[in-house]
């Protein structure tokens, strides 16, 4: 049987690039699935504000690692979910990997940051000594290829944005741990400007030409308005095969969902009939059928008797009958 790890790596052989938007959920994982998505990435910012908290070292190893079981379970595509700085020490690590493993996702990334770890935009990010990050990064690999060989162990280093971090100092740590054997490299960049990311994929490729890079696309910068913002297929051709832009789930959702309970409180009903009529027709209308009811009735009807007879004796949702 393939393994998740399995299909995210042949994707990552066959594809010029793989590029998709993170997620906080089960559902925003299905609705990336459906529309053509190809990879998943579970954003560790995105969950924390989920459950109501800044991505600044609030969540647990165990409530990260059950968002990410319910992901993977919920679709068929791989999935890569953020494991922040491994929860802890080299030890700690070993855990968060044999946790992950258990997840059924495809892969984590871990970040070189010290507890408390941050999103790499908020300031304040320190970052361990290269000995024992790169002591953590051999722990990751060294559980992955006892575990499970095809799982995917994503090195992340934020010294470039770190207290006297530099590029110089980035280069250095992806190249120590593409030593340590994990599979991709990201460093993580402090605004959208193309030469340090530039910069940094020629130094990795002239150390390390086979590695595959990541990229995050950042929501926290502004895309849009810089002269010359990087495409995907830039990105890719600089070495960065797996692009994520962490919280665009979670932009959209907030976006939407502000603008429509504002529009609640002023127009009371009114607001739930224009909700209704603007989604009419579009793939999300029904709740039921974004829930996969239908789905779910025909297991019923195929292992459990008399569903069909109960189906049609009840009013309420049916794929037959009503949208």
């Amino acid at each position: 049987m393939t393994t998740a790890g399995r299909t995210f790596r042949d994707l990552l052989r066959t594809e010029p690039y793989v590029f998709t938007g993170g997620v906080y959920s089960p559902l925003d994982a299905q609705i990336a699935e459906r529309v053509g998505l190809k990879a998943i990435y579970l954003s560790g910012y995105s969950v924390a504000l989920a459950n109501g908290w800044p991505d600044m070292g609030f969540l647990t190893q165990t409530e990260v690692a059950r968002t990410a079981h319910m992901v993977a379970s919920a679709v068929s595509l791989p999935v890569i979910a953020d494991a922040d700085d491994g929860y802890g020490n080299a030890l700690s690590t070993i855990r968060t990997v044999q946790e992950f493993v258990k997840t059924g996702v495809a892969g984590i990334h871990i970040e070189d940051q010290r507890f408390p770890k941050r999103c790499g935009h908020i300031a304040g990010k320190t970052i361990l000594d290269l000995e024992e990050a790169t002591g953590k990064f051999r722990a990751a690999v060294d559980t992955r290829d006892r575990l499970a060989p095809d799982f995917v162990v994503i090195a992340r280093t934020d010294a470039y944005g770190a207290v006297g971090g530099s590029l110089e100092e980035a280069i250095r740590r992806g190249r120590a741990y593409a030593d340590a054997g994990v599979d991709l490299v990201w460093s993580e960049f402090s605004n959208a400007t193309r030469e340090p990311a530039v910069a940094f994929a020629q130094a990795m490729r002239e150390s390390h030409p086979d590695l595959p890079l990541a990229f995050n696309y950042s929501s926290s910068f502004r895309w849009s308005s810089d002269p010359a913002p990087f495409t995907f297929r830039e990105l890719g051709d600089l070495g960065y095969r797996f692009i994520f832009i962490t919280l665009f789930a979670a932009h959209a959702g907030t976006f939407a969902v502000w603008n429509a309970m504002e529009e609640l409180v002023r127009d009371q009903e009114q607001a739930q009939w224009r909700l209704e009529k603007t989604k009419a027709g579009h793939p999300t209308e029904s709740h039921h059928v974004m829930a996969r009811v239908a789905h779910f009735q025909e297991l019923e009807r195929k292992y459990i008797p008399g569903t069909e007879e109960r189906i049609r004796g009840s009013a309420g949702f049916d794929d037959h009958r009503m949208h």
